[in-house]
């Protein structure tokens, strides 16, 4: 008996517990941030407490507290597009605009929501609406823009975004029927050129 103890000690050492910890918490963590862009998207900033995060991400209170240090270093991470915009901007820029209109309305099927779409459901009034503004332009519209070649980068990006919004809007918000009931492919065929010849300097 003492003999097996002390191998099994052993594996119980090398096996990754914590790693499965750390699982754990980074589902929590992306659970309660899921829970505050939600009810930030309904709610004005200063109306929401950490009790209705924590109630709609099913965590307690204080595990917010430990994760993120109080409601407004949570918030903070909320209206930052700089991580969502890594993947929304990952492709070549002669492949961009396929890659964002496909990122867009996977993410709307799959999910209901994309994270940059988050701009249009957030209420914009007051100081916290004037961070989620100016995050979203510098850092996506702007980041874009720094990525393209020509002339009027920066106007060709805001209005290749503004592009990729109204498609947003009218697949996940006003749910257009005929949108809804075409395959992704199809939409992503007709509508990527659209979004591209603004990336592409003539």
């Amino acid at each position: 008996m003492s003999g097996d103890a002390a191998p099994r000690d052993a594996a119980d050492r090398s096996h990754p517990v914590p790693a499965a910890g750390r699982r754990d918490a980074e589902a929590s963590k992306a659970a309660i941030v899921r829970a505050a862009r939600h009810l930030l998207a309904r709610h004005a900033h200063g109306d929401i407490t950490l009790k209705a995060v924590a109630d709609r991400a099913g965590v307690s209170a204080p595990l917010i507290l430990k994760y993120f240090g109080n409601k407004d270093a949570l918030f903070s991470q909320v209206m930052s597009f700089e991580a969502d915009a890594d993947t929304f901007l990952d492709a070549p820029v002669d492949e961009l605009g396929r890659h964002m209109v496909l990122h867009l309305l996977t993410g709307q099927a799959e999910r209901g929501a994309d994270p940059i779409l988050r701009i249009v459901f957030a209420p914009l009034h007051g100081e916290q609406g004037d961070i989620l503004r100016a995050n979203f332009r510098a850092q996506v519209a702007q980041r874009l823009g720094e990525r393209l070649a020509g002339p009027d980068a920066g106007l060709r990006a805001e209005l290749a975004v503004g592009m990729l919004l109204g498609l947003g809007v009218m697949y996940g918000i006003a749910r257009g029927p005929h949108l809804r009931a075409t395959e992704i492919a199809e939409i992503t065929d007709r509508y990527a050129p659209a979004v591209q010849a603004l990336l592409t300097p003539h």
